[in-house]
């Protein structure tokens, strides 16, 4: 199976459709359950929420997720019926493959149960009609011409930067830059600074008064003597957003108990976002995992708009 403990758990719902069709004569006999084998729409609804449960087991690729609401229905035509199974899970991956286990079986099922008196039994138009959650979900669609700044502050890095030295280790802000570009979200400045508190208070005001909308910081939210990061943001003010910086950390404390230590915060001023990170490319990458791409629906917030 693939890897998806990089992903964050969110309310997923698919609906899945399909039907079987029949001689015109059974729908009187399903109508009024003249069968051999009785109530098959019952028995097809049993099936179909077993095979739900079950679609982990039966698709080998497929994960196990917890089934948090699931509904079949059926609506019984002249020469067919329309099966219909929707159902909700809050998790990591999508719930489209058991929707659509669950109309195949239901399907399968009301074949076995009326194939005692049809042989003209036919499956057909099994298919995927709705989702939502992941990647489909509305947030996720980030508006065209975003602009962002990075800045690193290390006191080692910036040593090895005036020097002209090369800098291999400075890997973080590439990263938040490498991702934040797969969002269409351009870095119009990238520095690195000293872990120097008027240095970086400088640095973030001039990039507020450029009217850049998104400020991402690496570096200076931990516990050492230098990491000023945090108490430079409080200085500037501004409105705080602790859910940003809540789910980091939440989503880092599921990977490792030292998130715990962070003291990372996030604040909007005068219409520009500023989220601090941890300063281990390892940390930003679970970072931005947590937040991106749905940190920049703060972009229609800050300037008012429906949202």
């Amino acid at each position: 199976m693939i890897d998806i403990t990089n992903k964050f758990k969110t309310l997923r719902y698919a609906k899945a459709q399909g039907i079987l069709k029949f001689p015109e004569f059974v729908y009187e006999k399903i109508i009024t359950n003249d069968l051999p084998k009785k109530d098959p729409l019952q028995f097809a609804k049993a099936a179909g929420f077993l095979a739900v449960k079950k679609t982990s087991n039966l698709i080998p690729h497929c994960h196990p997720i917890p089934i948090e609401y699931l509904n079949i229905d059926f609506e019984v035509q002249k020469d067919h019926i329309v099966i219909t199974c929707e159902a909700k899970t809050i998790a990591r991956t999508g719930i489209e493959m058991e929707v659509l286990t669950g109309v195949s079986i239901a399907a399968l099922t009301l074949y076995d149960l009326l194939k005692p008196i049809t042989k003209e039994l036919e499956i057909t138009d099994i298919k995927l009609i709705h989702k939502e959650g992941g990647k489909s979900d509305r947030w996720k669609r980030v508006r065209e011409g975003l602009t962002c700044a990075v800045l690193v502050c290390s006191d080692t890095i910036y040593q090895k930067y005036i020097r002209n030295e090369p800098i291999p280790e400075e890997k973080s802000g590439k990263l938040i830059i490498e991702k934040v570009k797969e969002y269409g979200v351009d870095c119009v400045d990238y520095k690195i600074l000293p872990d120097e508190p008027s240095d970086i208070k400088q640095w973030i005001l001039e990039k507020i008064e450029q009217k850049i909308p998104f400020i991402f910081i690496t570096g200076g939210t931990g516990l050492g003597p230098r990491d000023n990061t945090v108490e430079v943001l409080k200085e500037i003010g501004g409105k705080e957003v602790p859910g940003i910086s809540e789910a980091i950390r939440v989503y880092g404390y599921e990977r490792t108990p030292l998130a715990m230590m962070s003291r990372a915060i996030s604040v909007m001023k005068n219409g520009c976002l500023i989220v601090s990170l941890p300063g281990s490319s390892k940390g930003v990458e679970e970072s931005l995992q947590a937040i991106l791409p749905a940190v920049f629906h703060a972009d229609r917030m800050m300037r008012g708009e429906r949202h």
